[in-house]
């Protein structure tokens, strides 16, 4: 991430406008129960044909469960979900934990293929991974680029999706905004976003992609003691040969200095104007976010056309769904079962 620049924005927004919309509802601040890492692994994987990729994912639960589908970010992999998929499983779900594209073991079917990391690229590849397993609807749930691609899904294809959790609420990126300046504490956080869009960034980003996500882990998870085992497990998925360019095309594109794949020049064209989001929703800030603080959600409550839940963990940082798995279980459990 940071994912959040144009939740700032939002922030900013609301306000000087004082306005937030009646569908937003926030909820009690959870905590946080201490517990120790995950040594698990989410495995075996499999592997089917969605779309332009080739997606390596896990699954757990009843094949006849009410879905559950389970998106990462950048710089995680399928592993923030290493303590919720188990939960959700074991109350019925059927649970889908896709590596991204540029992640683990998914791969582009197409040597030719743009290795676009586009926000519309992002939620195309979740309907093309229920349009090749079969699945109507699911709840779509996650955080950082899984966040951005829950939304775009859940704005741009409603009939698709029974309900969306977010860590950081609404995530669709404002491009035409992305280069009006936001308040200096919250830029000196977006380093890495700038480090990105100069040849010496990608070089760095190919040289050094374990340690910078080390730093950014740190960085944006202040109070979250993992271990080497737990970095180095999700660290391997940055291996994925396409990893440098998908990273470095989002962070460029989202800044307009790289062109968009042509193959989704109609999605971004509806992505333009901010799409609401019309499913009943579940939005979650960690009150330990090192990206930017936890907020009570009003700034982008105008964004929910529908039911929506805000919610505030307490201890947690960026990476929520690892760091506070019970809370965001539960708030997947809320629209699996309204």
């Amino acid at each position: 991430m940071s994912d959040s620049i144009d939740r700032r924005s939002l922030i900013i927004g609301a306000a000087l406008s004082g306005v937030a919309s009646k569908a937003f509802a926030q909820a009690d601040v959870p905590t946080r129960p201490a517990r120790a890492p995950s040594s698990q692994r989410l495995e075996p994987l499999r592997h089917i044909d969605a779309g332009v990729l080739k997606v390596a994912y896990y699954e757990a639960g009843p094949a006849d469960g009410p879905v559950a589908i389970l998106l990462h970010g950048f710089p995680y992999d399928i592993h923030s979900y290493v303590d919720v998929a188990p939960q959700l499983a074991a109350q019925g779900c059927r649970v889908i934990v896709p590596y991204l594209r540029g992640f683990g073991a998914t791969r582009f079917r197409d040597p030719a293929t743009l290795r676009t990391g586009e926000q519309a690229a992002l939620g195309a590849d979740v309907i093309a991974l229920m349009d090749a397993l079969g699945i109507q609807r699911a709840v779509l749930a996650g955080h950082n680029w899984g966040g951005r691609a829950a939304c775009v899904a859940a704005a741009l294809w409603p009939e698709r999706c029974s309900g969306m959790v977010t860590v950081n609420s609404y995530l669709i990126q404002d491009l035409a905004r992305a280069m009006v300046p936001i308040d200096p504490q919250y830029e000196v956080a977006l380093w890495y976003e700038y480090y990105f869009q100069i040849e010496r960034g990608r070089a760095g980003l190919a040289a050094n992609r374990r340690e910078i996500a080390e730093i950014l882990w740190e960085q944006w998870s202040p109070d979250w003691d993992f271990d080497d085992v737990t970095f180095d497990r999700s660290a391997s998925a940055h291996d994925n040969p396409d990893y440098v360019d998908v990273v470095i095309h989002s962070y460029r594109h989202r800044f307009g200095l790289a062109a968009g794949d042509p193959s989704y020049a109609k999605l971004r064209r509806r992505l333009v104007p901010l799409p609401p989001i019309s499913v009943p929703s579940v939005t979650l800030d960690g009150d330990a976010d090192g990206v930017l603080p936890a907020s009570d959600g009003r700034a982008s409550a105008s964004k929910f056309t529908g039911r929506r839940i805000h919610r505030v963990v307490e201890g947690a940082g960026h990476n929520l769904p690892q760091e506070a798995p019970e809370a965001f279980a539960a708030a997947v459990m809320e629209l699996v079962r309204p």
